[in-house]
């Protein structure tokens, strides 16, 4: 069976976090974006296998993420 996950990904100082939406415990990060795509990747290939091994059941996935834009004033604090 074929499921597709939702993945995000947070520029770091050092590169980038990669978390899938619908399962927060797969997250890795790399120092390109394209490094963290298959760190990423390989991370969820592995729960998978992990879970499927447990006999735990694999989140459903297809997940649907939008962004919404809204004004906001550009008001910054300093500490």
């Amino acid at each position: 069976m074929l499921r597709t996950f939702t993945a995000k990904y947070t520029l770091l100082k050092k590169g980038y976090m990669g978390q899938i939406i619908e399962w927060p415990e797969v997250v890795t990060e790399g120092k390109t974006i394209e490094d963290c795509q298959e760190s990423l990747r390989d991370a969820l290939r592995e729960m998978v296998a992990a879970y499927e091994h447990l006999g735990k059941e694999v989140p459903l996935g297809n997940c649907l993420i939008e962004q919404i834009p809204v004004e906001t004033q550009d008001v910054r604090q300093t500490a």
